[in-house]
């Protein structure tokens, strides 16, 4: 009898132990988004899952364009100790999915019809080798201006719709005694405001140029032209620039301190953060000479291979990434467009909605682009590339004729 409950209480124990553990099934998270907005955003997806039972270990590794986050998981995964879900962009989930190290969704994406209702443009980046590998979270569009409502009232009140109108406004902000252009010295940063620069000398040139790498169009008078254009922003900005994170340069706009700001839709999410409202109190619209244009990065949840009994708590962050109610409440509050199809714009606001339809145009019409500055045009060794030239160009350590050589000798050196 002793005997008996000895083996009875101890079948009792392990069967609380792993009905505890069930309960309290995880999921590790490696993310980059730690601004107010975007810390906001993410705390949707923690509430959600935590409603099902699955608790999150936060993993969060400060840098705007996630290159420190990409340091630390390659540690994490030569230690044998790879997350459960990364936040990843572009080629990089690809690169991760060359090396056998990512995890296969079939069975949630077929059981749910991902296929249907995700653009064929994020499925590039979400499969590899006809499997799904990670679930896409939103669609960023990286074309954008950010301007402070009361300073263009002051400076008349147009959106300046060209180049010209664009650099006339800029001396406008000047004479009002603000920063022109709020900007953060960051390669990324950088690369953003000649991604928009480059798309409003014609969508044919920025397809040549950043998607074909077309040494023609690399070494052109018009590439000439777009660093030409740099060259005029730098003028406009701070000298307190080198090295201020994006968050910190929309701050200035939403202040009052600054004119404009050149960046990803995910600046919105500072604003709102912020409690200002569009139109009331900011501006969005599409860098001057790119409407009907999108260039875009998807944020999507790689999911790394893991243990058999952190599968099923993997598959269910993936499936209510993948939520239409999700995928409304998250880039509502991200500043960006939903990663499905099917999703209303009922809940977003005006920049919101403006974000939803330019992409469908764009779709539309075949003029969306992966974002050279944010992944999705080429892999990681030729955007480093183009980051570095664009860079020294900015920070006038390149004339614009050298910067063309120099681009189209980078560029031919890492393919």
């Amino acid at each position: 009898m002793s005997k008996f409950l000895t083996t009875t209480a101890v079948a009792a124990i392990l069967a609380a132990s792993l009905g505890g553990a069930h309960a309290q099934e995880s999921v590790e998270v490696l993310h980059w988004w730690t601004s107010g907005g975007e810390a906001a955003a993410l705390d949707v997806l923690k509430k959600d899952l935590e409603s099902k039972g699955i608790a999150w270990q936060d993993m969060p590794v400060a840098g705007g364009g996630g290159t420190e986050a990409m340091t630390v998981l390659r540690a994490r995964v030569t230690a044998g100790n790879a997350p459960t879900a990364v936040q990843m962009l572009g080629f990089d989930i690809l690169d991760w999915a060359k090396e056998g190290a990512l995890g296969n969704l079939d069975e949630i994406a077929n059981a749910e019809g991902w296929d249907k209702v995700i653009p064929t443009a994020l499925q590039q980046f979400s499969k590899y080798d006809g499997h799904w590998i990670a679930a896409p979270v939103n669609v960023h569009s990286t074309n954008w201006l950010w301007i402070n409502k009361a300073a263009l009232d002051a400076a008349g009140g147009k959106e300046p719709t060209n180049w010209d109108e664009l650099v006339a406004l800029l001396e406008a902000f000047k004479a009002q005694g603000i920063t022109p252009v709020a900007h953060g010295g960051q390669a990324w940063q950088d690369a953003t405001i000649f991604d928009g620069i480059t798309l409003s000398l014609g969508t044919d040139f920025y397809k040549a140029a950043f998607i074909d790498l077309d040494p023609a169009a690399l070494g052109s008078d018009k590439m000439k032209e777009a660093f030409d254009r740099m060259s005029v922003i730098r003028s406009y900005v701070d000298d307190n620039f080198s090295g201020r994170d994006w968050n910190l340069a929309s701050a200035m706009v939403i202040e009052g301190k600054a004119g404009v700001q050149f960046m990803g839709d995910w600046a919105k999410g500072e604003f709102i953060k912020a409690g200002k409202t569009p139109g009331t109190d900011f501006v969005c619209m599409r860098f001057p000479g790119t409407q009907g244009a999108v260039t875009f990065n998807s944020d999507q949840f790689a999911m790394f291979n893991v243990s058999a009994d952190k599968k099923a708590a993997q598959l269910q962050m993936a499936s209510s990434i993948e939520s239409p109610v999700f995928q409304s409440a998250f880039n509502v509050v991200k500043g960006s467009a939903p990663a499905r199809t099917d999703v209303p714009d009922t809940d977003f606001d005006a920049c919101g909605k403006k974000a939803i339809a330019d992409l469908a145009e764009a779709n539309a019409n075949g003029t969306l682009f992966g974002s050279m500055a944010h992944g999705h045009a080429n892999p990681a060794a030729v955007k480093n590339a183009i980051y570095d030239v664009v860079t020294r160009q900015f920070n006038g350590e390149l004339t614009s004729e050298e910067a063309v050589q120099e681009l189209v000798a980078a560029v031919a050196a890492v393919q």
